[in-house]
């Protein structure tokens, strides 16, 4: 299932007749259970002192950050409304607050050193903000995020399943991946057409892929562009040696090769390239 181009914001029951509404035209969902919004908080075990929140909105996942002790927290916001009640709500934090658009942050020029990410996605850009994170899986040590459930799902698919893809193989190659639990569309304001998911991603113990990662990369996507055709067919665009292209491996889909596979698979495109 493709996803929604719906997206949320938390905000507190005050703020819906106050500067901060859902704007139609953004297809915002505002989160207003602060029981959910504390429970989400509470799945970030803190592995990193600095935790950057995508779209805090008017806070309701922030007011639950703040009580916790030696965090610095940095709030990623595009929207400027929000920025501006932010900054009114927290002016301790105000140089923490940056206006934006975290897909074109350039996150080496503002952070230092590990952290980790929590945040409630907007549908329509959470794939992107994932390969965003991908971009510093060696510094991002965990990720706790809502999401629309059916994206949820793809990312901690395992191999052999239809809804295993190229995000599943790229963040399980660094990441744990566990589904926590489901919410429900009532919960927003005004509620989406679709359930969301919370999902938490930890740092795994795999310090080095043992290959080029852009080149994993690379293959991973190139495997799943034309995922119903066999390996052989579908990295043919890459101009494979003849030795590589008879490997039994070749015979497979993208989907039936498990990450370790896909790392494996890399490393013979590698040496056979050095040859």
């Amino acid at each position: 299932m493709g996803e929604s181009r719906s997206s949320f914001r938390t905000v507190s029951f005050s703020t819906f007749n106050g500067m901060v509404r859902p704007k139609k035209f953004l297809g915002q969902h505002f989160l207003k259970d602060q029981n959910i919004a504390r429970k989400i908080v509470d799945a970030l075990s803190l592995s990193s002192s600095t935790i950057v929140e995508i779209g805090p909105g008017t806070g309701v996942l922030t007011n639950f950050l703040i009580q916790r002790k030696d965090i610095r927290l940095i709030m990623v916001e595009i929207d400027r409304e929000s920025v501006i009640y932010l900054k009114e709500r927290y002016p301790v934090l105000l140089e923490n607050i940056i206006e934006g658009d975290f897909l074109r942050l350039e996150l080496n020029d503002i952070l230092t050193g590990d952290f980790s990410i929590i945040g409630n996605f907007p549908y329509h850009i959470s794939s992107q903000i994932f390969f965003k994170i991908l971009d510093y899986p060696h510094r991002v040590k965990e990720v706790v995020c809502m999401l629309q459930k059916e994206v949820a799902a793809r990312i901690a698919a395992g191999h052999g399943n239809k809804t295993y893809g190229i995000l599943s193989v790229l963040l399980q190659a660094y990441y744990d991946i566990r589904l926590l639990f489901n919410v429900p569309p009532g919960v927003f304001f005004p509620p989406p057409k679709v359930t969301s998911a919370v999902v938490r991603l930890v740092r795994n113990n795999r310090t080095d892929l043992g290959c080029d990662e852009l080149l994993f990369k690379k293959v991973v996507k190139q495997g799943f562009q034309t995922r119903r055709k066999t390996l052989r067919n579908a990295l043919k665009i890459m101009a494979l040696p003849s030795p590589l292209l008879a490997l039994p491996v070749m015979d497979k889909r993208a989907e039936e090769l498990t990450v370790d596979e896909f790392i494996l698979l890399t490393q013979q495109i590698e040496r056979a390239r050095v040859l």
